[in-house]
Parts: C-alpha cells; sequence; structure tokens
C-alpha cells in the first residue's frame, strides 16, 4: 500500500479537468441562482463541472446544501439544516424545462432530522418533473433512508427511470469513511427497490484511493451483481481537503479500464469506471446504452 497523502501532490496527467468557463457554463450558473437551487457539483467540488455545466447538464441538490451526515470523503456542508422548501420540487422541474434536459438526476443531502427523511419531496420533485418535462428521464441519487422502509417505497412509487445510492467504499473501510451508514443496509436497499419494481433501472457507485484491496473491489462488484444492479460506477477519490480523509493512492485509466472488464464480465450490464467518473456523469448515456440493448429486467442471484 502506499504512503498516505500528507499534502496536495500534483494531480497526474490523466486527471486534469476543463476549467468552468463557456457561455452554457454560466447560463446554468445564473438558472439555478435564480431559481434559489442548490447543485451537487457545486456543493461537492466535483471535478466535471466545467464539461457537464458547459453541456448543459448538473445535478440538483434537494432539500437544502447543509447534511446531518459527515462522511469522511464529502466536502458537502454539515449542520444542522432547519425545515425544507416545499416549493423547491417545482422550482426544480421548471429549470429541468427550462433547460430542456432529457434526463434529469435530482440528489439530496442526508436529513437524518425528518421523520420522512426527505422522501416526500423526492416523490414531489419526480411528479413534478413528469408533469411539466414529460419525455425527460429522471434519475434520483438517495440517501439510505434508515428510518423505514415506508420512506424507500414514498420514492420507489413515484417511479423514477434510475435510482441510485452510493456505497461508496468496500465493507472494511465503511465504518471509517461512512460513519452513520452500512453497508450491508446499503446492499440490501439496492436489492429491494429491484424486487419491488424490476423497471426501474438500479445504480450504484465505488470511490478508489481510500485503501482498499484489489479481491475487496472484485467482491464489492460481486455484490452489486448479487443486487441486481444495473449500472455501476466507480472512480477514483480526491481529497476535499486536509480535513477529509487522506489519499492513499492514484489508479491508472489502464487500471479503471481492467475493472470495467472484469465487472461486466461478472454480468453488471453497464460499467461506467474512469478517473473522473462520478454516480451522474454521462447519466443520461449510461440508460441509453442499456436502452439500445434492450436489456430485460434480470433475476437476483440467490
Amino acid at each position: 500500500m502506499e504512503q498516505a497523502q500528507t499534502r496536495f501532490p500534483r494531480h497526474p496527467p490523466w486527471l486534469k479537468v476543463r476549467f468552468p468557463a463557456g457561455e452554457n457554463y454560466h447560463s446554468l450558473k445564473k438558472l439555478v441562482r435564480s431559481h434559489s437551487l442548490h447543485t451537487v457539483c457545486e456543493s461537492a467540488h466535483c471535478p466535471n463541472i466545467g464539461e457537464c455545466w458547459e453541456a448543459g447538464t448538473a445535478t440538483f441538490m434537494i432539500l437544502g446544501n447543509i447534511c446531518t451526515r459527515r462522511c469522511g470523503f464529502c466536502a458537502v456542508q454539515t449542520g444542522r439544516p432547519v425545515g425544507y422548501d416545499l416549493a423547491e420540487p417545482l422550482r426544480v422541474a421548471e429549470a429541468v424545462r427550462t433547460l430542456h434536459l432529457r434526463h434529469a438526476v435530482i440528489t439530496s443531502v442526508d436529513r437524518d432530522d425528518l421523520e420522512d427523511e426527505g422522501s416526500q419531496v423526492f416523490a414531489r420533485t419526480i411528479l413534478d418533473i413528469r408533469k411539466t418535462s414529460p419525455t425527460t428521464k429522471v434519475e434520483v441519487l438517495i440517501p439510505d433512508f434508515k428510518k423505514t422502509t415506508a420512506n424507500l417505497d414514498r420514492v420507489i412509487e413515484a417511479r423514477p427511470d434510475v435510482l441510485a445510492h452510493n456505497l461508496d467504499t468496500v465493507p472494511r473501510l465503511f465504518a471509517r469513511v461512512k460513519p452513520r451508514g452500512s453497508y450491508g443496509h446499503s446492499l440490501e436497499l439496492l436489492k429491494y427497490v429491484k424486487e419491488r419494481d424490476p423497471a426501474i433501472k438500479t445504480k450504484a457507485g465505488f470511490m478508489l484511493g481510500l485503501g482498499e484491496e484489489l479481491y475487496e473491489i472484485e467482491q464489492g462488484m460481486e455484490d452489486m451483481r448479487s443486487a441486481g444492479v444495473d449500472i455501476l460506477t466507480i472512480g477514483q477519490y480526491l481529497r476535499p481537503s486536509k480535513k477529509h480523509l487522506p489519499l492513499l493512492k492514484y489508479y491508472r485509466p489502464e487500471e479503471f479500464r481492467e475493472l470495467k472488464r472484469k465487472g461486466e464480465a461478472l454480468g453488471i450490464p453497464h460499467v461506467e469506471s474512469g478517473p473522473l467518473v462520478r454516480s451522474s456523469y454521462h447519466a443520461a448515456e449510461q440508460v441509453d446504452y442499456l436502452l439500445s440493448r434492450d436489456s430485460r429486467p434480470f433475476k437476483i442471484l440467490q
């Protein structure tokens, strides 16, 4: 294992990204501000913001921008949020319509302070987008909804096209990376969604560079396949600040390509694997690929 990161070295050349600029980038930024919306692109310091916003795509973050959890890798602000905005779903839907999005991605902070964990706002956002942009595919990236299955059911019943939930790391590291989460619970969540509605595409994600071993990544991919996951994303962890977990390894592009090959050989329908891959990166293209294969929902392995 490589020595832990003690300072911020230069990123290797394959991690260089476009500087945020361009007419579309500034137009989208203005739209987000005018609708009083948040994006995970900004709040989580996503390295792909320049490319995605210039292409006219963004991941909207509902339920505010203050998270009730403090995960070791995440740049989103942690604290005690106060209430939530019942008009937010319609504003998101209006922004989706203004942008003429064919694929909208909606995520949120964790809201452990709410009894419904924000599930009603998720469901309302999906339904409002359906009304204003009926041809737009809707993808939601949800928290773990640990309080009650009814909260997850509420989102499933709104029938998003894609339901994503990230495990982020392997079981051995989970308590350090996501101290208030549970690898087993997250895996069961993905399996439950596929059992409840096989037509919903499920998606999960891992990030690499936190100290995982190759055999653990491979076991994680097997877990994804056993849960019936349709899309797996694998990307490089980039340390947001010195307060966050240290970066232990930069994976090379060829290593990501090999993981894609292994994951799809295991039977995962689509693996998006690369240094800059994040859950919503090329999200529309991922779904297009699955639909082009005319893939039928497959049975969960027992």
